[in-house]
């Protein structure tokens, strides 16, 4: 299959599933007819799919994730040892495993091409995530806690997986407590690296874009967090601060290079 074939077979087998959007018009262009597609990615509820639309979505995905070009991890500098600075998307980094910032459902984020990481994750990894975290929490019988975290599979993106925890939602000052559920964050996902052995950890910022926790300090918790774990880590031997923004990047290197 094209490209385009790609899209359009996805795009009616999504509409077909919900027939609520079978009135939408399939766009001409490519952009919007991507747009269209992550859309119907996003809104899909956890459910089974065939074998014949994961084989064209896992093609699909992982080539698009190619053309942004893929980062590995290894490749990356120590700014401290043991820990790296890097600027990017997440989801084209090749590392063991990706932190996502999730809600407490899991599910990911179910509005339609919304900029959050977790939108993002779900988007690229493909309709297996949400179906695989559902699962998880069907099995847990209640929302995630905050500070904890899961582990799921990467599924399409270069990641080997997915660590998925819940940062603290922020409503003015945060408090003692906050800091110390963001701290759980990093804490929890370090320890889960360990009990599956794996050896690199890219990290998100956490709590910091909808939740709402001050970028300073949400990074000196950050930092303090994995650098008193790294101490005394058995298996994890690389964590990478991922950032987005150049704010975030201006921060972290301050705190690193200090």
């Amino acid at each position: 299959m094209t490209r385009t074939e790609q899209e359009l077979y996805l795009i009616r087998e999504l509409i077909r599933e919900q027939p609520r959007y079978r009135e939408i018009e399939i766009p001409h262009e490519p952009e919007e007819r991507q747009m269209l597609l992550h859309s119907l990615f996003n809104v899909r509820p956890p459910a089974p799919v065939s074998a014949g639309f994961l084989e064209v979505q896992n093609a699909y995905l992982q080539a698009v994730t190619k053309e942004k070009g893929v980062t590995d991890a290894e490749t990356l500098p120590f700014i401290r040892p043991g820990v790296c600075l890097w600027q990017g998307d997440i989801t084209t980094l090749r590392v063991d495993a990706i932190v996502n910032a999730a809600n407490d459902q899991l599910l990911g984020c179910f509005l339609p091409c919304h900029g959050c990481i977790d939108n993002a994750i779900h988007t690229f990894a493909g309709v297996q995530l949400r179906l695989a975290c559902w699962e998880r929490m069907r099995e847990q019988g209640k929302a995630e806690e905050t500070g904890c975290a899961k582990i799921t599979a990467g599924f399409n993106l270069p990641a080997r997986y997915i660590l998925h925890t819940v940062g603290p939602v922020i409503r003015g000052v945060p408090t003692t407590g906050d800091c110390s559920q963001l701290a759980g964050c990093y804490r929890s996902c370090l320890e889960l690296a360990e009990e599956n052995r794996l050896e690199s950890v890219a990290f998100c910022c956490i709590s910091t874009g909808e939740f709402h926790f001050p970028r300073q300090k949400a990074a000196e918790i950050a930092v303090q967090t994995v650098m008193e774990f790294l101490a005394s880590a058995g298996a994890v031997r690389r964590v990478v601060f991922n950032v987005f923004q150049d704010e975030d990047r201006q921060i972290y290197q301050k705190l690193l290079q200090g």
